[in-house]
């Protein structure tokens, strides 16, 4: 029964997502989250960072990863399954059928109507993780974080991976190089 629940739970977020990798996100949180209730938010919003972190794909990434956290190998398979399978067949179809009616206007209507749908998608999951972010780190850092970080995607157009990484080895090392800086506290009895 566990394993169709993750092939269900991947099939449906493949099969009514439109837009690519990020756009399936919210998607999968649904099921994963709120639907299954496999992992927490903080849980989630650590498998999307990683995710978003490793090549390929971010949706199979997840599907891969929470099915073997739910079902072992065999969940894993089956993840990947509902994610890949469904979307696979019903993009050969629906590729084959639109390529017959590109030139409508009706079909170019439906494909530009798709952008802002995603894009909203796309900022209820952003302001989502942004909430996340406030009750672990708090405002102010979480604000910080931001400050640091939008200008290096911004600007300087580095990798996630990269900005990740930092973050990952400043988690490690932070608080020792923080703690060469702090003044060590008095001992009473060697004050005396």
């Amino acid at each position: 029964m566990k394993y169709l629940q993750i092939f269900l739970a991947f099939a449906r977020s493949g099969l009514l997502c439109w837009g690519g990798g990020p756009a399936s996100i919210p998607f999968v949180r649904r099921e994963v989250v709120a639907r299954y209730g496999w992992m927490d938010d903080e849980a989630f919003a650590e498998v999307v960072a990683v995710g978003n972190a490793l090549p390929g794909p971010i949706n199979t990434k997840m599907a891969g990863y929470i099915g073997y956290k739910v079902g072992g190998v065999g969940g894993c398979l089956m993840g990947l399954a509902g994610m890949v399978l469904p979307t696979a067949v019903l993009m050969v179809v629906l590729l084959t059928t639109l390529s017959h009616f590109a030139e409508e206007s009706w079909a170019q209507g439906m494909t530009r109507a798709m952008v802002p749908v995603v894009g909203v998608l796309m900022a209820i999951m952003a302001w989502q993780f942004i909430e996340i972010a406030f009750k672990g780190l708090g405002r102010l850092t979480t604000l910080l974080h931001a400050v640091v970080v939008f200008p290096l995607f911004w600007f300087l157009g580095l990798h996630p991976a990269v900005v990740l990484g930092g973050l990952f080895l400043w988690a490690f090392v932070g608080d020792k190089i923080w703690g060469l800086f702090k003044k060590p506290p008095v001992d009473e009895e060697g004050a005396a």
